[in-house]
Parts: C-alpha cells; structure tokens; sequence
C-alpha cells in the first residue's frame, strides 16, 4: 500500500466470501464511487465459479464510464493466495447451505420455539455458530500466517461469536465486526425528528448516539440531533402512536419478509428507559420466548416479520440469474448509495480522514465499562491511521446488563464447545438461552438439539458424530 497526496494506491484487499451476492456487490459499488483508493480485490471462496462470475462483474463494473475508481479483481483459489501480504481482509461468508439454515430456522417450530431471523441468538444462532465457528478458526490461523498486520473486517452472523474466535484464534488480530442495524434506527429518529419539527433534509449522520450493548441487541443511551435531546421526542411520539407503529414510507417491504414496525423497539424503551438499537427480528430472539415470540399470533400483533428460510432460497435463485447477466454484460451493476460505512473505515485506517462509527470489537478499553472484558461488544469507535480507539460509552443499564449477561455467558459455552466439541457445553448453552428456557424439557430439547446437529452434520468437525445418535 502506497501513501501519497492524500490517496492511497496499490491497496490490497482480500475477500472471503468472494462469490457472495449481496456483501461483496455492495463492496464493489461502493468502490466505484471512490477516487483516493486503488489498488487489487482477491476474491476468494469455496464456490471458486462464483468468484470468477463476482471477478467478470467488478471487472465490467470498473469499465464504465461512470466509475470513478481504479481497481482489478482477482480470483484466488486458496486462502494463502487470498491473504498474502494482504492490507485489508474482508469476511462475508454463508456458513454451510440454506438447507442447514432451513433446520437451524424452523426444526425448533415444532417444540413451539419461534425465530425471527434465527442467525444470531437462539438454537439457530448456536447452530449456525458451530458450523462458522471452525471456518474462523482456519480464517484467523490463515491470517497469523500470511497477513498479520492486515485489518480484517467482519460481516458474517453470527457476529459476536466470529469476531470473538478470531481474537481467540490470534490474540493480536486487529478485526472488527461491522453491522448496520444501528443505522437503522439512527434513520427512524432522523424521520421523528423531521416530522415533529417540520425539518427537511436531515441526514441519518446528523444523528449523533451514545452506543452499548452486543451485536443486534444494542442500545443507545444517548441521542441527539442538531444539539436537540432526541429521548423526550421519541417519548412523546411513543406515546401517540405505540399501536400503529412506525414505517419507513421509503422501504420496500418485500411483501412483509422484513416487516417492521418497531413496536417492539417502542416496547423495550418504555420498559427500560434506553433506545434499543436493532431491527425488531433481531431484538425480539433476545428475550424470552413468551414475550414476542410466543406464537405466530403474537409476532403480527408486534407487527414485525418471521422470516421464511424458504424466502432465502428464493431469492438466492433470482440473484444466481442476476449474477450470470450481470457477468456475461446483460445487465449492469446499479451504482446506487448503498448507505454502508466499509469504505469509508478503510480510507480512515489508510490515513485518509477520520472517522466514528458502530464497531464489534473485545471490551479491552472497557468502553462498556460493567460489561466483561473479554465479551465482543458493540460501541462507537474513533478510526484513524491504523488505528481503531473505542470510545468510552460509560455503562450498560442495569435491566439491560441483566438481559445482556445470558448471552455474553452463552457466547463463551458456545465458542469453546465448538472448539473442543464438547456436547455438554453447547446443551447448557442451548437450554439457558431465553428462546428456549422453560418452553421445553430437558430431555426434548437434548433431542432437538441433537436432530439439529444431525442435520448441519456435513459441516461440523468428526467428533460432533458421536453425539448424533
């Protein structure tokens, strides 16, 4: 990587996860738009024809006319290739099919156990996790090896638990997990505060929060916009439209896949005084399953979405199409804003400007400050020239600690069963998460438990197969 004049050339980033669809074409997109990088993007991933098709699609892309920036793809074919002398190394996999998903997603249904999105927390979550769990442990060995003083940047789910098998991995790893569901909720008080004042023009950045809590169950203690305290606003709007809810007029809402109305955000803040900072779906497998989860009855009364696997498939069928036309030049790449902040951290840590946004980082700094040390947590952070300083979010409510603390817990049971496939670890995980305490007894959930590992059995070490009998 080369400095000079306020632009950074010969930049190269390594993508694992090369041929995904939806992380790596945003990443393309928002590269097209950029003139103070260049460099080299080595797409890497198992379905080695995907990132051939994802090297065609940048290479048309970066053909235009319109594109601004100056970058060449690659595919490599091993993680060495991919990740030698690497400055930057980005991580968007699916880990394992859809098929496992299907099972992480909706096996637990007929125990009565209901999962909004089911990547993050709750059976599907822990599942999901055992499967990714290895595949970081070979990233992170990979990246010791051949990159070590690369950044390395997640965007897989589960987020905590891939972020924290990095660091355990290599100690020393500078990586960081990046999620855009605290955006979302900037943009919800952004539209309050333009509808209570009749202001136009205010942007999601004009909305500046104090950030704490774990990936997709975060909080804001603090908000403002334009100097105005943002909490008694949302209050009263609250107050006036809890049964209604609140939409974004501008969002498709795909026949209501990801319906949210944000009732269920509304709820948690006149529980508990704080601004919970997530989509609905992710919120709501936080919490006990009787609560917002209990039935499908009671998730329409929330007004927010169970998220079909089968919707998944789906779409990933249209945009195998897609990814054909778009290769063979039949259809171009939409440089749209994409509202991601990934390139905008790479120019900071190259050097160029400083900037602060949401990041999934070790609470080494304890910028949460009665939280653990050692749990990944979401907070605001200072980029800058190769370095990442989180800033100090004070400390998490106690209510919501006391929320938060089961799934820190977990996060730890979860990371060294799958490490040292140890059943008993990951049961005691499984059985304490909030979803499933007190739905279902011992003995019915070691058996879905076990019928969930059967069917993920494909992507899991050889030791998990004693214990699928």
């Amino acid at each position: 990587m080369i400095y000079q004049e306020n632009r950074c050339s010969d930049v190269n980033i390594a993508y694992i996860g090369g041929g995904s669809h939806a992380w790596a074409w945003v990443f393309m997109t928002d590269l097209a738009k950029e003139t103070e990088l260049s460099g080299t993007v080595r797409l890497y991933d198992i379905d080695e024809e995907a990132a051939k098709r994802n090297q065609e699609i940048g290479t048309k892309l970066f053909q235009r006319e319109e594109t601004r920036g100056e970058w060449t793809f690659e595919t490599k074919s091993s993680l060495k290739e991919a990740l030698s002398d690497a400055d930057f190394v980005i991580i968007s996999i699916l880990p394992g099919t859809f098929d496992e998903m299907e099972s992480d997603v909706h096996l637990p249904e007929r125990a009565g156990i209901y999962q909004s999105v089911g990547d993050t927390t709750g059976p599907g979550g822990l599942v999901r996790a055992l499967r990714t769990i290895p595949m970081y442990v070979e990233i992170g060995s990979a990246v010791k090896e051949y990159c070590p003083d690369a950044w390395v940047i997640n965007y897989t789910n589960p987020m905590s638990l891939c972020v924290q098998t990095l660091y355990h991995v290599f100690p020393q790893i500078k990586a960081f997990g990046c999620c855009h569901e605290v955006f979302g909720t900037q943009k919800v008080l952004r539209d309050i505060y333009r509808l209570e004042t009749g202001e136009t023009g205010i942007g999601r950045e004009e909305v500046h929060v104090n950030v704490v809590g774990i990936n997709h169950f975060t909080w804001f203690t603090k908000a403002t916009c334009k100097a105005t305290d943002l909490f008694p606003m949302y209050r009263k709007f609250i107050e006036e439209h809890f049964e209604e809810g609140y939409h974004d007029p501008d969002r498709n809402w795909m026949n209501g896949t990801f319906n949210c109305a944000h009732r269920v955000k509304f709820d948690l803040f006149q529980r508990y005084g704080a601004i919970a900072a997530a989509g609905d779906r992710h919120l709501a497998e936080f919490l006990p399953g009787d609560q917002y989860l209990k039935n499908k009855e009671t998730v329409e009364m929330w007004k927010f979405a169970l998220t079909p696997v089968s919707w998944r498939k789906e779409r990933q069928a249209e945009k195998n199409k897609q990814a054909l036309k778009l290769a063979k030049g039949e259809e171009d790449l939409e440089l749209k804003d994409t509202g991601e902040e990934g390139i905008r951290l790479i120019k900071a840590l190259c050097g160029l400007g400083r900037f602060v946004s949401n990041v999934n980082i070790p609470n080494f700094g304890r910028q949460i400050k009665n939280l653990p040390e050692d749990a990944i947590v979401e907070t605001n952070a200072v980029f800058s020239k190769d370095g990442i300083n989180p800033v100090f979010s004070g400390e998490c409510p106690k209510q919501i600690k006391d929320l938060t603390m089961p799934h820190i817990i977990n996060h730890k049971r979860i990371l060294y069963g799958a490490i040292d496939v140890n059943f008993d670890l990951v049961y005691q995980a499984f059985m304490s998460d909030p979803l499933v305490k007190g739905r279902i007894s011992y003995g019915d959930g070691e058996a879905l438990l076990k019928e969930m590992l059967r069917n993920t059995a494909s992507y899991l070490p050889e030791g998990w197969k004693k214990y699928m009998e």
